[in-house]
């Protein structure tokens, strides 16, 4: 069993990895930092007995969905878990935004995931087995002033993950979206979201915490699990609360 963890660098990517080797799962890891994904590979291996293979690879560009998938498929590698959880944000309002980046980011949290679901999906589904992992956000549920474009492809990850888990379920291929709140991780630091960067890591779960809360999840085969029962309280409030209500809440927030 292989699992291809994407994002597999740092935060909850790298905590996901020590989830499946605790299984015995090989593993190919995949993220930008090369040097980074050597040394988890080496303490995964070393540490659990298991093949740990590194591609380094941009996932933003053009192409790099096709580009892994081709490299995979060269070491004669087979998939049987997908974790799709590459991505980043970026804060302030969008039209002081950098535009580029938001491209960049629009192409590594949807177009690239989508690809890679498309193109692993269908192996799975020809084996009649397999399992997709797809980080998404509790950001998915509700519009993100300062942060627009991030909760935007956040929101196409919970419904496209959704809608494929319907799909794929007769092929027992199963689909699960996981949908953390604010995480101590280094997304905050990426993103120039505040709330995260300049926060004590104690005041929200760590990478670790929601690793561990996804992978089981993933394992009891549940389509879309909210890590954390405040997230869960809220994201069910917001289905009561008027649109116009949680917009500004939001807002707020994120100033």
């Amino acid at each position: 069993m292989t699992a291809l963890i994407t994002g597999a660098s740092s935060g909850i990517g790298a905590e996901l990895a020590l989830e499946f080797a605790k299984d015995k799962i090989d593993l190919i890891l995949v993220a930008r930092r090369e040097d980074r994904l050597k040394q988890i590979a080496t303490t995964l291996s070393t540490n659990h007995g298991i093949k740990v293979t590194v591609i380094a690879l941009d996932l933003s560009l053009a192409g790099s969905a096709e580009e892994l998938y081709k490299k995979v498929k060269s070491l004669r590698l087979s998939v049987d878990y997908l974790v799709n959880n590459a991505g980043f944000g970026d804060n302030g309002e969008f039209v002081e935004c950098d535009l580029p980046l938001q491209e960049d980011m629009i192409n590594l949290n949807i177009l690239t995931l989508t690809k890679l679901t498309h193109l692993f999906g269908a192996d799975m589904k020809q084996n009649k087995k397999g399992n997709i992992l797809n980080v998404a956000s509790v950001a998915a549920f509700v519009p993100g002033p300062l942060m627009s474009v991030y909760f935007a492809t956040k929101h196409f990850v919970l419904a496209f993950s959704e809608a494929i888990a319907v799909e794929l379920k007769p092929y027992d291929v199963y689909v699960t979206a996981l949908c953390p709140g604010p995480t101590a991780s280094e997304f905050g630091e990426v993103a120039g979201f505040k709330m995260l960067s300049e926060a004590p890591a104690s005041k929200f779960p760590s990478a670790e915490e929601v690793a561990g809360f996804g992978y089981l999840k993933m394992k009891q085969k549940k389509v879309v699990c909210i890590h954390g029962w405040r997230n869960r309280l809220e994201t069910f409030t917001t289905r009561l609360v008027p649109r116009s209500v949680v917009r500004k809440i939001v807002y707020s927030k994120m100033k």
